[in-house]
């Protein structure tokens, strides 16, 4: 008895994503149908391919030949049906994409539910962590990430607003009482609301003005996720704990109710938006091209229209460049 696609589909995402729940996230298929298709397949097989642990889930050798072999050719089957899809009046299937959080709250609302509206035979699935994957492995069709954490030969698009800044502020009862800070390094003086990447490495604070760029290393009373646990932050500058540093989008909402005062905002330092990035490959998946045309189509408000090939420093699939130290990702 041959083995089943579905099943041969099945080892792959488990593989893929070191896991059978996040197999199961990528794949849109349920953990439990996982492990019954690779126990399946193994059987079929006469030959153990994965091995399981508590903790983990990775190929044995056998395993990873197979899973060798399979990846392009399964490729090549993807891209076959994709073809057929073309001759539907509207693309279908799943548009899978990996993003950081901050992407998934300031960037996406605004064009996830037109995009939808405007293309309903299409299932977005958006994967919001601000950890660094190589979104190829992870099973996603594209990725959402700043400049500076974009891998090579990938297809960049510039999506949403094109210059963003960086806005530190603090509740006005926190100011009155501990004074407002006229250079960046009377910060160190006060309780500063900082940011831990997933790796451990903490968020500089950094500041540029006529050209001087200020970078600092405050003190506090709060470490949160950065993405994650963000709003916990801000929740904490609002009631008066300290002084927050985030994207200005993200506080914009709580300057406006006058719950934050903005402080030092001739040193907000500024930087260039987000890129949805993706493989340079001739045949693209007809949901991600529907979303390409979409963001590139001049109604798509806060868009830019230019797509250019990057040079990354590193290979998709390589060990992650050094933590940027502002939490933009």
């Amino acid at each position: 008895m041959k083995p089943d696609l579905g099943d041969l589909h099945a080892f792959v995402a488990v593989a893929r994503a070191k896991g059978f729940r996040d197999g199961a996230r990528a794949s849109g298929i349920s953990a439990s149908g996982l492990s019954e298709a690779v126990r399946r397949l193994e059987a079929q097989l006469g030959v153990r391919l994965l091995h399981r642990t508590t903790r983990s889930v990775v190929p044995t050798e056998a395993g990873e030949r197979l899973l060798d072999r399979l990846r392009p050719a399964l490729s090549e089957v993807e891209a076959a049906l994709d073809v057929v899809n073309r001759f539907r009046d509207k693309p279908a299937g799943t548009l899978r994409l990996n993003v950081p959080v901050t992407v998934s709250r300031l960037v996406l609302p605004r064009l996830v539910p037109p995009f939808l509206a405007a293309y309903p035979d299409i299932r977005l699935d958006v994967i919001a962590e601000d950890s660094f994957v190589d979104v190829l492995a992870a099973g996603c069709d594209a990725g959402i990430r700043y400049e500076e954490r974009l891998e090579q030969d990938m297809i960049a698009l510039p999506i949403g607003p094109r210059e963003q800044r960086f806005a530190t502020a603090a509740a006005p009862a926190y100011l009155d009482r501990h004074g407002r800070p006229a250079h960046p390094r009377d910060l160190l003086g006060h309780a500063c609301l900082r940011g831990r990447f997933s790796s451990g490495a903490m968020t500089t604070w950094e500041f540029e003005r006529a050209g001087e760029v200020v970078r600092i290393d405050p003190t506090g009373p709060l470490i949160v996720s950065v993405g994650t646990a963000t709003d916990l932050a801000v929740d904490a500058a609002v009631a008066g704990a300290g002084i927050i540093q985030l994207f200005e989008d993200w506080l914009r909402p709580h300057f406006a109710s006058g719950a934050l005062e903005p402080v030092l905002e001739p040193w907000w330092q500024r930087f260039s938006g987000p890129f949805l990035y993706y493989p340079g490959r001739r045949l693209v998946p007809a949901p991600l091209r529907a979303f390409i045309d979409f963001i590139k189509a001049p109604e798509s408000a806060g868009v830019s229209a230019g797509v250019a090939p990057l040079r990354g420093r590193e290979q998709p699939g390589g060990p992650p460049k050094p933590e940027s130290k502002n939490p933009r990702r």
